[in-house]
């Protein structure tokens, strides 16, 4: 009888070796035998792992949503509460469920198909699979796993997946293996900063071997002080990050301050305006997401500038001369500017919805990963940052600047028209904060009171950097932004700002005219 039994269970698997197709060998997994889903989930895996449908039956069969039909042993999967085939992906709607009978597993099965999957995803030509299949690993440890990563280990060749399968098996050793073996591997683990590696040392504190203890203390210790410089990377970038937003939000201001001797307290609406015009575009174009960042920056532009040019026509080219009278001027502009915007967009915050190319982040390591919408955001800083710097020193239109911020009374004697790159100037400076919305729009909710809190931190980087130095402007925005999320941690972000406050009072007590003074006759006055 056991002889019968070996007959007919070889000449099952010599007839899964015959089977042409997906379809044939995947029907067999309707038999009642735990062992013959086995040999078939083996089978399927030596001769179908590029199939993506394999994939598909392995997840719904682990998850109990894998079917049969009782008279074809068709398979299919249940999706939302209808049958679908796996051979022709169509669905089955007012199916009778008694015609129909359920793919059973049992645990040894269960381990087969996670082992599969992990498989497959390891091995397949997609790079991104093959990543998550990796971490996955990670994360899920298992002493099984051993084989299957020292095989893919053989294989991989991307450096980032290859790390993070010798930390898996790194931590096995360190776990599962005695001896020189297992200490070598505890010293190893002190360089990865995963909390994986960090379970499985914390694991082996409490071990009765004192050369364990010792490999376990030293290798915390590693991996405290690598986090230790890794966070400090990262408060750096985020003080970087700042500073960009600081830099868009404070250049316009620096120019228009530094050419007109205007206290403009509505350009903290102009970047508000900035961030509605973005919005205003993504609800113009919901199916284009992906580019509407990239349209919205010249739109913001134009529409903050000619708001801009607007309040300098009508209110303040009567106002020059007076700086009292046009900065409670423009501080009424800024209340009936945010009163507008809430009649028109609604009091509450609005969600602008960020690119795909820009969500997720820059996985440096475990310890630190740089999120990308912050990393494209001090990119453009630059970007913008080089271009003013740009029309400022090479083109006509910013030597006229330059002579009219400098001396403004010869550059009307040398025929420059003053009251022309007055409104000029102050649309370009308007249309920089209409960019510094865009920008800030990626970060943070829009609402009618985004620019207020960063009207007073553009005044405070254009006193310390110099008013109208656009480098003086550049050092000021990165240094305050970097001091700022240094000191946060330590004192919070209120008692923060007060500490900057305080330092630029006892700075300009020492350089009234900033880092890097404006030069010419009315800049000494």
């Amino acid at each position: 009888m056991n002889i019968l039994k070996i007959i007919l269970l070889n000449l099952l698997i010599f007839s899964f070796s015959y089977s042409s197709t997906f379809e044939e060998l995947s029907s067999k997994l309707s038999d009642n035998s735990f062992k013959v889903k086995e040999d078939v989930l083996n089978e399927l895996i030596i001769n179908y792992k590029d199939e993506q449908r394999l994939e598909i039956l392995l997840q719904n069969m682990l998850l109990g949503n894998l079917y049969f039909q009782n008279q074809s042993n068709e398979i299919l999967f249940l999706e939302k509460d209808s049958f679908k085939s796996l051979f022709t992906n169509n669905t089955i709607s007012n199916a009778n469920q008694d015609d129909f009978s359920k793919v059973k597993i049992n645990n040894k099965l269960r381990s087969v198909i996670k082992a599969s999957l992990a498989k497959i995803n390891l091995f397949a030509s997609d790079e991104n699979k093959r990543l998550k299949a990796a971490k996955n690993i990670l994360e899920n440890l298992e002493e099984q796993d051993k084989e299957i990563i020292l095989e893919a280990l053989k294989s991989e060749k991307k450096s980032s997946i290859k790390d993070i399968l010798l930390e898996a098996n790194t931590n096995l050793n360190a776990k599962f293996e005695t001896g020189e073996e297992q200490l070598k591997a505890i010293e190893e683990l002190g360089s990865f900063l995963s909390s994986k590696s960090l379970e499985t040392l914390n694991s082996l504190k409490e071990s009765n071997d004192e050369k364990i203890k010792i490999a376990v203390s030293k290798a915390l210790k590693q991996i405290e002080t690598s986090k230790t410089f890794y966070s400090f990377i990262e408060t750096a970038f985020f003080g970087l990050s700042q500073g960009s937003v600081l830099l868009l939000a404070a250049i316009g201001l620096a120019i228009t301050f530094g050419v007109m001797k205007v206290i403009n307290m509505a350009h903290g609406e102009l970047i508000m305006i900035g961030a509605y015009t973005t919005y205003t575009i993504q609800q113009l174009m919901p199916n284009l997401i992906e580019y509407s960042i990239i349209i919205a920056i010249p739109a913001a532009f134009i529409v903050s500038g000619i708001v801009g040019i607007l309040i300098e026509r009508l209110v303040i080219r009567h106002l020059y001369g007076r700086p009292l009278e046009t900065l409670l001027a423009t501080f009424g502009i800024s209340l009936i500017l945010q009163q507008v915007v809430r009649t028109i967009f609604s009091p509450l915050n609005q969600e602008v919805k960020t690119p795909s190319w820009m969500s997720g982040a820059l996985e440096i390591n475990s310890a630190l990963s740089l999120t990308y919408n912050r990393l494209y955001i001090v990119i453009f800083a630059f970007i913008v940052f080089f271009a003013i710097l740009y029309v400022m020193k090479k083109t006509s239109l910013g030597l006229k600047v330059r002579a009219v911020s400098q001396n403004r009374s010869i550059a009307r004697a040398m025929g420059i028209q003053s009251s022309k790159i007055d409104a000029i100037t102050f649309g370009i400076g308007s249309g920089i904060a209409g960019v510094a919305g865009v920008a800030l729009s990626q970060l943070t909710n829009v609402g009618p009171n985004l620019g207020q809190a960063y009207i007073v931190d553009s005044f405070m980087v254009v006193v310390f950097g110099g008013v109208g130095n656009l480098w003086g402007t550049l050092i000021a925005s990165f240094t305050l932004g970097e001091i700022n999320k240094f000191i946060e941690p330590l004192a919070g972000a209120v008692l923060a700002k007060v500490i900057i406050l305080i330092f630029i009072i006892l700075f300009i007590q020492k350089r009234p005219r900033g880092l890097f003074p404006q030069k010419g006759r009315d800049a000494q006055d």
